[in-house]
């Protein structure tokens, strides 16, 4: 019901997560970001403690592989998760499990990974990965609200649409950008539309706050 990408961006260090779904409030449950540590996704039949619990292994010194594969283990529900890991070293895994509903299925790259089920096709996450890597010159906020509408237009959730959200982090503990559509006819434009808004007004604010 849901795909995100994990990114890097490797001009700046930045790192985010956007995610759409035909869900409420998607913001609140999927993207987890720990400055200096990773990120995680998790999604399909969502388990609330994967974020932390996967932030935590990385923070210890687990690999993106290990994370997903010791956050997975001990979970009886994992065939009807799905998820995908950024470790400190910048290197990711994803899982899927083999009862998460069609079309689903997950992709890597060097500098992010794309994940998604319940999609009207496997273009879905094909075309958010070609938008996002021809998207290279765009700045990182739009670049991944791009790649995602991409995939929209390659048919996104098959359900509809109704949340989306964007989080990404720079050196700060706290989030460089955390925006969130919770109920929404279009929300990947509002996310677009709330983007261009922070640019205008939060960013400047920002540089004021402590570091």
């Amino acid at each position: 019901m849901t795909w995100s990408i994990i990114a890097r961006d490797e001009a700046t260090g930045r790192v985010g997560i956007v995610v759409a779904t035909k869900f409420f409030a998607v913001g609140s449950v999927v993207p987890h970001i720990k400055t200096g540590v990773g990120a995680v996704a998790s999604q399909a039949f969502v388990n609330p403690f994967y974020g932390a619990r996967g932030l935590a292994l990385i923070g210890a010194g687990a690999t993106a592989e290990d994370t997903v594969r010791m956050v997975t283990a001990g979970d009886e529900g994992r065939e009807h998760r799905q998820l995908h890991v950024m470790d400190r070293d910048g290197k990711f895994a994803a899982y899927t499990g083999a009862k998460c509903v069609d079309w689903c299925g997950h992709l890597t790259r060097s500098a992010f990974s794309v994940a998604g089920n319940m999609l009207a096709a496997e273009a879905v996450i094909q075309e958010t990965a070609k938008m996002y890597e021809a998207k290279s010159a765009v700045p990182f906020a739009r670049r991944l609200i791009a790649a995602m509408m991409a995939g929209e237009r390659a048919g996104g959730d098959k359900r509809g649409k109704q949340s989306a959200a964007l989080l990404i982090h720079d050196d700060e503990d706290y989030p460089m950008l955390d925006l969130r559509v919770d109920d929404h006819s279009d929300p990947l434009a509002e996310l677009q539309r709330l983007e261009a808004v922070a640019r205008q007004r939060w960013v400047h604010f920002r540089r004021s706050m402590p570091n």
